[in-house]
């Protein structure tokens, strides 16, 4: 949630990336070359892995897997840079992969991940979380990849990180009319920037595009069904390719579900309601265990003190991550970050203790990682990759105008993020490339069984969400399972049921009865 992306996206504690925004190197992915290659026969060449580009997150290579059973490897695959013209210029989408653990004759396939966003890398992203998939390994090829657009596919580049830093600490919440011209300047001036550096690449960046990519992959990789798990804005991808190609649908889970029939103004208001809820439920913890909360005495108190910190933000900056200054922006974007995870609510504890005394440290770390950058002032590419995805697909463009006829569906939703939440609906104006729909079309009649997860206490997704993916995809397709937990997704918070029922779906073929709970 972080301004001015407009769609939920996973990132946790594990995946901090990072980096630099104008790589000359990445500039290199469209080339003529091959517009006669026969794409689906292509040969994919399979090495150890670099260490990940700046765009990706950067960092070190990753490490072989555990117990010493094979390691990860890299491959770029081409693919059309306009699927309208399939016999054009190409790009190059990286991949990442995972041979399968068990023997030949148990091996299912290759399971494709998408962690959300949209803007993550995957390649980046798989091997940090590598280990908590290891038993979906046993009879799948765990392979991961950058969507076009992001990292190391053809990435869209934007501002560079000094003007990144600026853009991403500006008032995102203007009280007044001069607050409000310089919020749509500065808007303007990014959407410039990536049309600047990214012209030939923004229209083609749509989920439809991802998920015909999806397919290509699926035949190169020798897979007569695509067996795909989608997090988050993955979800999303992952509808979208079931709607195109109902047919080619394997197993499927679909984790942290988007709301397939919200427009940006409906998925914007309902985030503001899901980490309002997130906000309360860490409150409640808070003061519910066995020592005082050291940042309230009631659920309330908590709230209502966070309310009055980000207040006086608004006016007075305290010290950050040196030299930068906490903003309200910074403070707000990153106490959302924390509460996509219980297993950070406890630095979210220390972030407030500290800014209370002057010291906004933490929760402008926090708020780096949410928008993918490094102790050394690099940015991934996610800020861009996030504006440019989800700009190309949705069709509303919202004027200051528009985003005040709503301000108090939006405060009521949220004293705290509905402000935040409305005033990012005008990241799209002027950007060069038109949008899509109002919403994705996920439709699809004849496909497999799906397992469709909704969280209960899911911020970024609301639990909402999943059973509307559900209808939408049609009658026996979508499969629902309800986890009553906290976070951004259900399977990796290792619920024992939540992961039983994964396992034996996609290793086994056992699709869970619909309606199942887990708690």
């Amino acid at each position: 949630m972080p301004h001015p992306l407009s769609r939920p996206f996973r990132l946790r504690a594990a995946a901090l990336a990072v980096v630099a925004v104008l790589l000359p190197a990445l500039l290199t992915g469209c080339g003529e070359d091959d517009r006669d290659e026969d794409l689906t026969g292509q040969q994919l060449s399979w090495e150890d892995c670099p260490a990940p580009a700046e765009a990706q997150g950067g960092g070190a290579a990753p490490s072989p897997l555990p117990g010493g059973r094979g390691k990860w490897s890299c491959a770029t695959m081409k693919a059309p840079l306009d699927w309208d013209d399939p016999d054009g210029a190409t790009i190059d989408l990286a991949l990442i992969r995972a041979r399968s653990s068990g023997s030949a004759d148990r091996r299912i396939g290759s399971l494709i991940f998408n962690f959300g966003g949209p803007g993550l890398s995957g390649v980046h992203t798989l091997p940090a979380f590598g280990t908590q998939y290891a038993t979906l390994r046993t009879r799948y090829d765990l392979v991961g990849f950058d969507p076009r657009g992001v990292g190391r596919s053809a990435p869209v580049l934007c501002l560079d990180d000094r003007r990144l830093d600026a853009y991403l600490q500006q008032d995102a919440t203007p009280d007044d009319s001069a607050e409000r011209t310089e919020l749509m300047e500065t808007t303007t001036e990014f959407n410039a920037a990536c049309e600047k550096n990214s012209g030939r690449t923004l229209a083609h960046v749509r989920t439809a595009d991802a998920a015909r990519d999806l397919d290509l992959m699926r035949q190169v990789l020798g897979d007569d069904e695509l067996h795909y798990f989608g997090v988050s804005y993955g979800t999303e991808l992952g509808g979208v390719y079931a709607h195109l190609f109902p047919g080619k649908v394997g197993h499927a889970v679909f984790d942290a579900v988007v709301d397939p029939t919200q427009d940006a103004e409906q998925s914007s208001l309902g985030q503001a309601r899901g980490f309002q809820l997130a906000l309360g439920n860490y409150a409640e913890h808070c003061v519910s265990q066995t020592g005082p909360c050291p940042v309230g005495d009631s659920a309330q108190d908590v709230k209502d003190r966070i309310g009055r910190l980000l207040k006086d933000l608004d006016s007075r900056p305290i010290p950050g991550a040196f030299p930068r200054e906490l903003t309200q922006t910074a403070a707000t974007s990153g106490i959302a970050q924390a509460l996509y995870s219980q297993e950070l609510w406890d630095f979210l504890t220390d972030g407030l203790q500290e800014a209370y005394d002057g010291d906004g440290t933490i929760l402008m770390l926090l708020s780096d990682a949410l928008a993918g950058r490094d102790d050394g002032g690099g940015y991934s590419n996610i800020v861009a990759a996030n504006v440019a995805v989800s700009c190309s697909d949705h069709r509303s463009r919202y004027t200051p105008a528009d985003v005040e006829r709503r301000l108090p569906r939006f405060r009521a939703a949220s004293g705290l993020f509905g402000e935040y939440m409305a005033w990012g609906l005008v990241g799209c104006t002027d950007w060069a490339v038109p949008g899509a729909a109002d919403h994705p079309d996920v439709s699809a009649p004849g496909a497999a069984p799906i397992l469709v997860i909704g969280n209960t206490g899911d911020p970024a997704t609301p639990y909402e969400g999943a059973r509307r993916m559900v209808e939408e995809l049609g009658e026996g397709v979508g499969v629902e399972l309800t986890y009553e937990g906290q976070g951004h997704g259900a399977y990796t918070s290792d619920n024992r049921c939540v992961r039983d029922a994964v396992h034996g779906y996609l290793l086994d073929g056992k699709v869970p009865a619909a309606g199942t709970v887990c708690s």
